[in-house]
């Protein structure tokens, strides 16, 4: 019951009730990023896939410019993601923009974190079940390691939660990622500004 109808209920009004309080936050944030990143404006969308490998767009808060090298091709990550953009994605604030996805139906608090387009068809059929639910802000991957873990690891993860979607598993989620949060752990892979490509590997 919960997993079909009350998960739906409670995202809705508590993401709507955390908007309203945290609207000052988010419009200071979104000036400072918007000169800090150097005219590639605050936020950044992206085509993810959502519950059912449906395709919706994520909104986040933009960690990084949109400067090129000679070639015409972007810079790499960590050479774009600009100081105020690492103090933002450190306190996790470039994911808060995402509340309104899950206003829309799109996504959940708590999920699997919605990856990128072009992995669907790299996964195994186990892993492919992530999908089976709505995509959440953070997850149970998020609480066991976050971009510090393998790719096999956060995707085994991601499914034990869709097998696993209780009231007292998000509540677990959400007192692990405030946690988190504080002590800005498992931010990056090691040697990496964020987490390496999926290759379907890996």
């Amino acid at each position: 019951m919960y997993k079909l109808f009350f998960k739906r209920f409670l995202d809705f009004w508590i993401a709507l009730i955390a908007l309203i309080c945290i609207s000052p936050i988010l419009l200071v944030v979104t000036v400072w990023l918007h000169f800090a990143n150097k005219g590639a404006g605050a936020f950044f969308f992206q085509e993810r896939p959502g519950k059912d490998a449906k395709v919706f767009r994520v909104i986040k808060f933009k960690t990084m410019t949109d400067e090129r090298g000679a070639d015409g091709e972007l810079l790499p990550d960590a050479e774009r993601l600009t100081k105020v953009g690492q103090l933002v994605r450190s306190l996790s604030i470039d994911e808060l923009p995402q509340l309104i996805n899950v206003l829309k139906g799109d996504m959940a608090l708590i999920g699997p974190r919605p990856l990128l387009v072009k992995y669907l068809p790299l996964y195994s059929p186990e892993q492919m079940r992530r999908h089976e639910v709505r995509p959440g802000i953070s997850g149970w991957a998020q609480c066991h390691g976050r971009n510090a873990i393998s790719w096999t690891e956060k995707f085994k993860l991601d499914v034990w939660y869709v097998d696993h979607c209780t009231l007292w598993t998000d509540l677990q989620v959400i007192w692990i990622t405030v946690l988190k949060v504080l002590k800005r752990a498992d931010i990056s892979e090691e040697g990496q500004a964020t987490m390496e490509p999926f290759t379907g590997n890996n």
